[in-house]
């Protein structure tokens, strides 16, 4: 066991807030990665859980809550390229939700985001949640009737499948749900391109994107390119879009400005208990350094054992960061709030977290200003 391992067993009552400031540090940097990496996904669900490996949309869309109405016409556009199998329309588009009630009291308003597709098991963009409910989706084929998530009814100001609610003075009925479709926005109302057209207020012969199927992502990648040589519309594989409505809302919404700032905060907190108990550590060790320095060991030597004692500060903290992230995050999931421990978000979590314990020994090399043979003999 090296020499700086020893210390902190021995010293582990001094060592103790260190090791729990970069717990603390890396437990937030990890869970407020993942919340961010959550609630984001949240806004790319029609794409992520459609079937399409190509969204064409209007020019310009930024988010896929945010298209604008084009001619479906121009679907022969799509499926004259040579790697389309086939295509199809969707519709999606925010709207207002109002709870039908039987009493004299006004409902309350609620912002909704209303995805209509075609219904069928072979739907492009008719999301997995509905595929997988055949049931559901041959109720969703009759007027007016809408499917939401389950999670969502609170917002909705409605219990359950049956009731019937207000969306733009056309009245719906809620014939199913859905799980695993919780929104960052507005909540998701999913009905038949029929009736999203008459929801979104679109005029006949309109619809939000057309999808589409292609025989392997290369394939996808190449007609999106080609694609570019239409002034009137924009191609993205689905990936593309995906990432493109969550940056949006990233830059849109401050959510990776405000995220960014709290996890700033937790690490200089972290930064300033671990350098400031490592550098009391070494201040009150200084006649032992002394010592050392006075048996002929070079000062490089000291201060690389108290880099190695900051590793293994960083190291212990992490171990001890590990299990309370994952209950933090089952917790918050358990909540209602999506929090996703990515690979790349822990690996990104440690490597900060070392850093910053590493710098915080270096910070703390300071206190070797004081160490001298000569500090013996006063």
């Amino acid at each position: 066991m090296s020499y700086s391992l020893t210390t902190i067993w021995f010293e582990r009552n001094r060592f103790l807030p260190a090791i729990l400031a970069v717990a603390f540090s890396a437990v937030l940097i990890a869970v407020q990665g993942g919340l961010v990496i959550g609630l984001l996904a949240m806004m790319s669900l029609p794409i992520d859980k459609s079937r399409a490996d190509v969204w064409v949309g209007y020019p310009g869309v930024r988010s896929v809550d945010l298209g604008r109405p084009l001619p479906d016409r121009w679907v022969t556009r799509v499926v004259e390229q040579p790697e389309v199998e086939r295509a199809e329309l969707a519709m999606i588009g925010f709207s207002l939700w109002t709870r039908v009630s039987s009493t004299q009291s006004p409902a309350t308003p609620e912002v909704c985001t209303v995805v209509g597709s075609t219904l069928g098991p072979d739907s492009l963009a008719a999301v997995e949640g509905l595929r997988q409910q055949p049931d559901l989706m041959a109720r969703l084929s009759e007027p007016f009737t809408v499917a939401v998530d389950e999670s969502e009814l609170g917002r909705l100001n409605i219990t359950g499948v049956g009731q019937d609610a207000d969306i733009l003075g056309k009245r719906v009925t809620v014939v199913g749900l859905v799980h695993g479709y919780k929104s960052l926005g507005g909540p998701y109302v999913f009905c038949s391109n029929e009736n999203a057209r008459v929801l979104l207020k679109y005029f006949p012969g309109e619809a939000t994107y057309i999808v589409a199927k292609c025989g392997t992502p290369e394939d996808a990648k190449r007609m999106t390119l080609r694609m570019k040589g239409y002034s009137q519309l924009t191609a993205f594989t689905a990936d593309d879009f995906s990432w493109r409505s969550r940056m949006h809302w990233l830059f849109t919404t401050k959510a990776g400005v405000t995220v960014g700032f709290t996890a700033l905060l937790g690490l200089l907190v972290g930064a300033v208990v671990t350098s400031q108990t490592l550098y009391a550590a070494t201040a009150a060790s200084l006649r032992e350094y002394s010592t050392l320095r006075a048996m002929g060991i070079p000062r490089w030597r000291l201060q690389l054992s108290v880099l190695e004692q900051s590793f293994w500060v960083g190291l212990f903290g992490v171990m001890v960061a590990a299990p309370v992230t994952f209950v933090i995050a089952q917790a918050a999931n358990y909540m209602g709030t999506q929090v996703m421990l990515h690979p790349l978000v822990i690996g990104i979590a440690i490597l900060i977290t070392m850093v910053m314990a590493i710098g915080s020994g270096l910070a703390a090399l300071r206190s070797f200003q004081n160490v001298d043979p000569a500090h013996n003999l006063r």
